[in-house]
């Protein structure tokens, strides 16, 4: 009896340790990812990666607009543009379900992060993006507006993405999420001449 008790004991204490190693391991993983996450924002920041946008190009992005006539009585009368057919709204002008399809389709926490979701990141990383992308609506209106061609190279895609990362940090901080998804849909090209979400809804 005295052995079959000591065996019993023995396997509870083998448990418990493999269990504290599992535990220690986890939060081993997690640490080093805060830490390269903070290595990689201090590299950016010395510019490393290249040159990323300041803060005054950051609060006034450079966008091409369209020049409007209008009557007396408001209504457009004509557009005239050279490259885009923009004009910009703001965000009280944006159905909600048009802002909540975006969250929902795009970035489902997109009103809990600011401006990396690193559940989706850690997702993107397992699955190799079989499940799902990791870009938030910040990281691609960062990318619509400072990325002016997506590179085929892994290595400067890389190189790109962390920049996405480090620029969408920054919009988060500069502005609110209602004007980032206002920006998203008067950046974002449809198609067909659509340059921005009023433009899309007309043509």
């Amino acid at each position: 009896m005295a052995k079959k008790k000591a065996s019993k004991k023995e396997t509870v204490k083998k448990g418990q340790g493999s269990f504290k190693k599992y535990i220690l391991w986890y939060w081993g993983i997690i640490g080093a990812g805060i830490l390269c996450v903070a290595l990689i924002f201090l590299l950016a920041s010395w510019g490393v990666f290249g040159k990323l946008p300041s803060f005054n190009i950051l609060e006034s992005p450079d966008t091409n607009l369209a020049s409007e006539v209008i009557s007396s009585d408001g209504k457009t009368l004509g557009k005239y543009y050279f490259e885009d057919n923009r004009t910009p709204v703001d965000f009280e002008e944006l159905p909600d379900h048009l802002v909540n399809a975006l969250v929902a389709t795009e970035d489902e926490r997109y009103f809990s992060h600011s401006g990396i979701d690193a559940w989706g990141t850690l997702r993107a990383v397992v699955f190799l993006g079989s499940r799902g992308g990791a870009s938030t609506i910040s990281q691609q209106l960062a990318k619509q507006l400072f990325t002016d061609q997506v590179s085929s190279n892994i290595g400067e895609r890389i190189i790109q993405k962390i920049k996405e990362w480090v620029i969408a940090v920054r919009l988060e901080r500069q502005y609110t999420k209602e004007e980032i998804i206002a920006m998203y849909f008067n950046i974002y090209e449809f198609g067909n001449q659509a340059d921005g979400i009023r433009s899309a809804a007309r043509i």
